[in-house]
Formats: C-alpha cells, structure tokens, sequence
C-alpha cells in the first residue's frame, strides 16, 4: 500500500504520450519518410504560410472554446492546452484525446463537470455546423468543383448506411424511453447546454468567439492544404482544393480513427483527384499536408502536454 502511494505516477503518465508518439512513429516511418522528402523539393516561401496557418488553427480553436465558457478563461494556458489537445487528438480515437485534455483543462479552471461537458458538446455541435454551412455555401458557388456522383456510393451500399444510421438512432431512443434514471440524466444535460447556450449567445464577445473561431479554423485547416498543393505546382483553383478538403474530412469522419490516420489521408486523395488532380500530385499533397498538421506538430505538442500535466493544470 505504501509502495503504491509512493509511486510516482504523474510522471508516469507525463511519459505515455511520448511511448505512443515513438511507438506511431516507428510503425509509420515510411509516411513520415515520404513526407519530408516530399517538402523537400517544393516551394518554401508556400510551406512557410502553410505553417503560420497550421499555428493560426490552434489559435481558432481556442477561440470557440472560450466561446463555449461563460467565465473568461486564462489565454495562454488555453492556447497551450489545445496545442496539447492536438496531439492528444492523435493518440486517441473519435476526437477522445482532445476532449479529455478539455475536459481536464476547463475543470482545472473551476468550471463545473456539467457545464464543462456541455461545453464540448456545443464545440461538436457548432464545428459540425460550420463545416457543413461552408461546404454547402461553396459547391453552391463552385458547382463544378466536385463530380459528386464519383464520391457517392451505390445505391444499396447507400441504403445500408441509410438503415443502419437509423438502427442506432431507434436503439437510443429505446434505451432512453426504457431507463428512467439515464433519461433524467440525459434531460439534466440537456437543460444545462441549452441553458448555457443561450446565456452566450446573449455575449455578443462569446457569440463571436464561438462562431467566428468555427468558421475559422476548418478555413485556415483548408488553406494549410491549398499552400502545400501550391508549393508542389497543383494547379486547381484554391475553392476546389477548399471544397476537397471539407468533403474529405466529412467522409473520414465517419471512420473512428485516431486525428484521422488512415482515413483522412484516402479520403483526402480520392477527392482532390475528383476535382481535377494527378494521382502522383495529390497524394504528394496530401503527404506534405499530414507532415505540417499532424507529424512535425505531434512530439513539440506531447512535449506540452506533458508539462501541463505535470504542472496540474490538466
């Protein structure tokens, strides 16, 4: 008992994040490889602005998660936290890793667990919204951009997702009806995010915080890939490279993996060439993208995680 209270086990975990960097970097060194020489040979001065824009993301994102909090949150430790919650991102799956790190963060700042979890179902909900209100804005404006019937699946396959999406839903919705006590704690939630929202949207600060920031950050996630397929002489227009990025990270959003490894990277291929690029061209782009968003920022970002966590701020 003794033993186990001496254990050192903050620094224990300061340390996890950096066994699975090595341990993904390892498994994926023909990626990380690819990537740098890739960058190696493109334009500078277009890498450069991919990487302020790269830096800006974490900024936005910051910005729409003080845009869910009422209390105004400490903006240095905010910017470091979801720099942290980046990597985090990419260590878990479905998002895990950047909600913990919020979550741990927003309660270290004495905000409430219910109003902390409310907060990032709204962050979902509103970057779910802007992506989607962007999308919808720019193949309105650029019909052309993508041939969609290519993206979209048979009509059977479909009708599966179709039914199966409506299977959970049914399956939900019965486990709410049938369990009085996790309905009366879903209703609990639910009438604190509402309650929460409306108090920020009456902030016209929070309110522009939260939106602009939503709207922000999958523009400025879009613009890194318009500069690194500018540097490498992709030449689209830089709406189609926009609309691609935005249905790419759609479709991968349905595959739960961790940042998106192994699915944005397909995805985000098969639809720049949809919209006009050479295979050998767009899967460079998309090397060189993943190597800016995901693989240079990945150990600095656990290097920060690990400070904060041993620091007890997450």
């Amino acid at each position: 008992m003794r033993w186990g209270r001496r254990l050192p086990v903050r620094r224990i975990v300061c340390l996890v994040p950096f066994a699975l960097v090595v341990a993904w970097t390892f498994g994926n060194w023909s990626l990380v490889a690819s990537g740098v020489g890739r960058l190696g040979a493109a334009d500078p001065g277009w890498l450069v602005m991919g990487g302020v824009l790269t830096g800006l993301c974490w900024v936005a994102a910051s910005c729409v998660r003080q845009g869910t909090i009422v209390e105004r949150l400490p903006a240095g430790r905010l910017l470091a936290s979801q720099f942290a919650a980046g990597a985090a991102n990419h260590l878990l799956p479905v998002g895990l890793g950047a909600h913990v790190v919020t979550l741990r963060f927003l309660r270290g700042c004495g905000i409430p667990l219910g109003r902390s979890t409310a907060a990032l179902a709204l962050y979902t909900l509103v970057e779910a919204v802007a992506r989607v209100a962007l999308l919808a804005g720019l193949v309105m404006a650029f019909p052309g951009a993508l041939r969609l019937h290519e993206l979209l699946p048979p009509g059977q396959a479909l009708l599966a997702v179709a039914s199966a999406v409506s299977g959970v839903i049914a399956l939900v919705g019965a486990v709410l009806f049938t369990v009085r006590r996790l309905r009366e704690i879903v209703a609990g939630f639910l009438r604190t995010a509402l309650t929460d929202a409306r108090t920020l949207h009456a902030m016209p600060v929070r309110t522009l915080a939260l939106w602009g920031g939503a709207f922000a950050f999958p523009l400025l996630q879009s613009g890194v890939l318009v500069c690194v397929a500018f540097a490498l002489g992709l030449s689209l227009p830089w709406a189609y490279i926009v609309i691609a990025h935005l249905t790419a990270r759609m479709a991968a959003g349905l595959i739960p993996a961790p940042g998106g490894i192994g699915s944005v990277e397909p995805a985000l291929a098969v639809s720049l060439m949809t919209a006009g690029a050479p295979l050998v061209v767009a899967t460079a782009t998309v090397i060189g993208f993943r190597f800016l968003t995901v693989w240079l920022p990945l150990l600095p970002g656990v290097a920060v995680l690990a400070v904060l966590v041993r620091r007890r701020i997450l």
